[in-house]
């Protein structure tokens, strides 16, 4: 156990505190911060917002979980864990699509717990798998309705974010105006976004110039800005125009934007429904729009063969994938949907790599041997004649002629980035 004095080292993980209409895993974390600074608690670190597997499929919204690290009296531990399960319990939804977790270590954090992060970064863990953690490194867990978010808040705990990471404020809604539109101004957004960009980024979108930075639904979130250093996210809430009192706000430390998901290379034999994968392989079936505007090609590799597609809402990213050609090569990152009799296993594209373009052919009458001039067809296997000359050879045949690349075919890399509150 790390002490500072009679101080004890603290770290403690949330989860699965919001309903798919309701509710809010940082609105918890942010009313935690509030409490924790009445109990002479010294803050080790932003609040941490640590996004986890996008693909689970009964998570809401972002899939992120919330872990506060702190040092405070030792003898304040048990006022804090009543405060943490209290708190807790008032806020969220039970029955409600909701299975809350809470973890609360002491002292400093175990390579058990690291490694657990990184099994729910790429997997969909078990409760089972999460409780045989929790008693291994003796930490304390309360869950409620079953407690699945016992998983996440102790993936949060181990998720120390040494390497690359962002920054995300979020601003709340007093009670009576969740539910009711946000009165953010968007001119103020587009403002903010000019004055800003690069250090924020996802607050406007590039094709259609909608706002992304107000999510909806009836959640206590008024907006959401995402930088890479708090600086130009308290520059950025400068900037914006609210039409509404903000209730409270927060700043996180976070591993959104960084792909941290999609750090695992596969064969296509060795994929799995849920798992974030990068692959490598060839397209072995062209583009081909579907009902509903999804672009779909086949990519395979020597251990197999899989679908991948571009869904609609990913508007231009749609065009690009359109103009894959059979044999060129692609790296593909992003999430496995389930098969299902009709629809077999798909990787539901973020971003792909175009690591070799396919020299591409198309038939051609040939050239006249006398003139130069190109021949017409005398019908199907009886060979060409020249209109120029008169020249005639009934065994000439088509010949192949390389075709130039398009832009969009010659580009090294295409992605796609979708805001999720």
């Amino acid at each position: 156990m790390k002490r500072q004095g009679n101080s004890v080292e603290i770290h403690l993980g949330i989860d699965d505190t919001d309903s798919s209409t309701a509710g809010c895993t940082t609105y918890l974390g942010a009313c935690l911060v509030e409490a924790l600074a009445g109990m002479e608690a010294t803050f080790m670190d932003y609040p941490i917002l640590f996004r986890l597997n996008p693909n689970i499929p009964w998570k809401t919204r972002g899939n992120g979980a919330v872990c506060l690290r702190f040092k405070l009296p030792e003898e304040r531990y048990g006022e804090v864990r009543e405060s943490a399960v209290g708190l807790l319990e008032k806020q969220v939804e039970v029955g409600k699509r909701t299975s809350p977790g809470l973890v609360l270590l002491r002292g400093s954090i175990p390579q058990e717990a690291r490694g657990f992060t990184q099994e729910a970064l790429r997997e969909v863990v078990s409760l089972q798998r999460a409780l045989k953690i929790v008693r291994k490194i003796r930490c304390d867990a309360y869950g409620l309705s079953g407690g699945r978010g016992i998983i996440g808040a102790l993936a949060a705990v181990g998720g120390v974010l040494f390497g690359d990471h962002t920054y995300e404020t979020i601003a709340y809604r007093h009670r009576e105006n969740r539910g009711s539109p946000r009165r953010v101004d968007a001119e103020s957004v587009v403002e903010m976004d000019r004055k800003t960009k690069p250090r924020t980024y996802n607050n406007l979108d590039p094709e259609t110039g909608r706002v992304l930075i107000t999510p909806r639904g009836s959640d206590p979130i008024l907006y959401g800005v995402r930088g890479e250093n708090p600086r130009a996210l308290l520059k950025a809430m400068g900037i914006l125009k609210v039409g509404e009192p903000v209730e409270r706000w927060i700043i996180f430390r976070t591993n959104h934007g960084t792909d941290a998901h999609l750090a695992w290379s596969y064969k296509v034999g060795e994929l799995h429904p849920f798992r974030p994968v990068v692959v490598e392989g060839w397209v072995s079936g062209a583009p081909a729009t579907m009902a509903g505007g999804h672009v779909i090609f086949r990519l395979s590799d020597k251990s197999g063969e899989v679908d991948c597609a571009a869904y609609e809402p990913t508007g231009g990213f749609r065009n690009i994938v359109r103009s894959f050609a059979v044999g060129d090569r692609l790296r593909v990152y992003g999430g496995l949907r389930k098969a299902y009799p009709r629809t077999p296993l798909t990787i539901n594209l973020e971003k792909v790599e175009v690591l070799e373009v396919a020299q591409a052919f198309e038939l051609r009458n040939p050239a006249c041997p006398e003139c130069g001039k190109r021949m017409t067809s005398m019908g199907r296997d009886k060979g060409f004649r020249c209109k120029r000359c008169g020249y005639r050879n009934s065994d000439l045949r088509k010949v192949k002629v390389s075709m130039s690349f398009s832009p969009d075919r010659s580009d090294s890399k295409v992605w796609l980035d979708v805001y999720v509150p």
